[in-house]
């Protein structure tokens, strides 16, 4: 609870390997009433994973898909009618935010309280097209050339190179260093415009105005057309961080540079360190490690929802059949193209 609010984070979920980062942060934190992780997946270990840490933390509870059919992000938009419940404020985390500054969660529920006139809230987002976009224009950022505003920007949103680089420059100047609050910004207004939602929070009774009938896409409609048509405006609480891993775009990328274990050994270092989080980091891991001892097990059940079958691409099917050679270099190519960089340090 804070000041009469109930306190929800949900999670479309999920993949383990990141939420294994996540949990701890959530599950310790004294203002979270209630965890919804919504289970998105067909994955049996994953949904297993879920399971177990619904039965460890009691917070946690475990939302299934309303349609009884998972397709990606595509059936993520029927979640949302379960977060109207009145007097409540939503915190939405990607299931692949891989680090957040203390007591980050108590500091956007503040925010959020203080400004109700806002649709949508936002911490600023490591890896998030028009977060990094607000750095650059505010001198944190330094770029080799300037790059326009975009959710979707074709280096910002999609280069795994660009955030492979990024992940980098503020894993070894701001998180080693303790300094991640250089990067702030303060408070950002923004309206009429789609962002990429990793981490937002909202008002329960606003969403109940809608039922919480979100359209087609999540994104689009929660971001831009709602707040749009009601004359509303979203803001970034500037000073205030998460880290976001990777857009399917940058995966391949980050997952060659090992970015995800360097978030992981710092995720370990601080819960270790901090005696009011190793309980729940140590309880999380050992749910992981179970579930890996049985995976190939896990693997074999059904999945409890409806698929939807995935067209291939052609560019999809080429790929799949190239040597893992060729593979390799394509995946490298805008390494060999951009040896320069896009940060200047």
């Amino acid at each position: 609870m804070y000041k009469n609010y109930r306190i929800v984070v949900n999670t479309a979920a999920g993949r383990r390997r990141y939420m294994q980062c996540l949990i701890p942060y959530i599950v310790s934190c004294s203002i979270v009433d209630r965890y919804d992780i919504w289970i998105n997946t067909h994955n049996g270990a994953d949904i297993e994973f879920f399971k177990q840490i619904a039965k460890s933390f009691p917070i946690v509870n475990l939302v299934w898909q309303p349609n009884g059919v998972v397709n990606g992000n595509k059936s993520i938009n029927a979640f949302y009618k379960t977060c109207v419940e009145e007097n409540t404020i939503y915190f939405k985390l990607d299931d692949d935010v891989v680090w957040m500054e203390p007591g980050l969660i108590e500091k956007m529920v503040r925010f959020r309280v203080d400004n109700p006139q806002y649709f949508l809230v936002s911490p600023l987002v490591i890896n998030n097209s028009l977060s990094t976009y607000l750095l650059q224009i505010e001198g944190r950022l330094k770029l080799d050339k300037y790059y326009e505003a975009g959710c979707s920007h074709p280096v910002l949103w999609k280069s795994g190179y660009f955030a492979k680089e990024l992940h980098l420059w503020f894993i070894e100047h701001y998180l080693k260093k303790n300094q991640w609050r250089k990067l702030y910004v303060g408070k950002k207004e923004m309206g009429m415009t789609r962002f990429s939602i990793n981490a937002i929070l909202w008002f329960g009774d606003e969403m109940k105005k809608f039922t919480g009938i979100v359209p087609g896409d999540d994104e689009e409609f929660m971001s831009c057309i709602y707040p749009t048509q009601q004359g509303m405006s979203n803001a970034w609480n500037g000073d205030a961080i998460v880290a976001h891993f990777a857009f399917f775009t940058q995966r391949e990328q980050l997952d060659k540079w090992h970015i995800l274990e360097r978030y992981e050994k710092i995720c370990r270092q601080d819960f270790l360190g901090n005696k009011d989080l190793r309980n729940f980091y140590e309880e999380v891991q050992s749910v992981m490690q179970n579930i890996q001892a049985h995976e190939v097990e896990l693997m074999q059940r059904p999945s409890p929802y409806l698929s939807v079958p995935v067209k291939k691409s052609l560019k999809r099917k080429i790929k799949e059949h190239l040597p893992k050679s060729v593979q390799e270099f394509l995946l490298i190519r805008y390494d060999l193209k951009k040896k320069d960089g896009f940060i200047i340090e």
